[in-house]
């Protein structure tokens, strides 16, 4: 799963690069200021939280089939995807209701920094 973790970061990382280049160079003039704090923040989580895959992925390098860090890894995507996915969509589309996908997305980071820090623990 390692290998599976860093190859998903790195491309977590690059998407996020391209989306916030997108969103600085694209979008400045087209967005409300509001939607485009939204956009930014899907961008900054976005980011973090594939430094948080790379990281998952590094450790499981030397951790051997740790259900902890696998649970990490996809809490991290998959907030990623709800989270950051629903702001840019929501700043995109105008359609405000998204953002009640946001918080799940958000718990889903929370549940994934958990379980790495109790694998590390371990």
């Amino acid at each position: 799963m390692a290998k599976i973790f860093l190859l998903i970061g790195c491309i977590v990382m690059g998407l996020s690069v391209v989306i916030g280049a997108f969103g600085a160079h694209g979008l400045e003039s087209r967005l409300s200021e509001k939607m485009m704090k939204n956009y930014q923040t899907g961008v900054q989580y976005h980011m973090i939280h594939g430094i948080g895959l790379l990281t998952v992925g590094i450790i499981a390098m030397k951790v051997t089939n740790s259900a902890l860090l696998n649970g990490a890894g996809w809490s991290f995507l998959i907030g990623i995807i709800l989270f950051s996915g629903s702001l840019y969509v929501m700043a995109l589309t105008g359609i405000t209701k998204l953002g009640a996908i946001t918080p799940i997305g958000g718990l889903a980071f929370i549940v994934g920094w958990v379980l790495l820090a109790i694998a590390v623990i371990k």
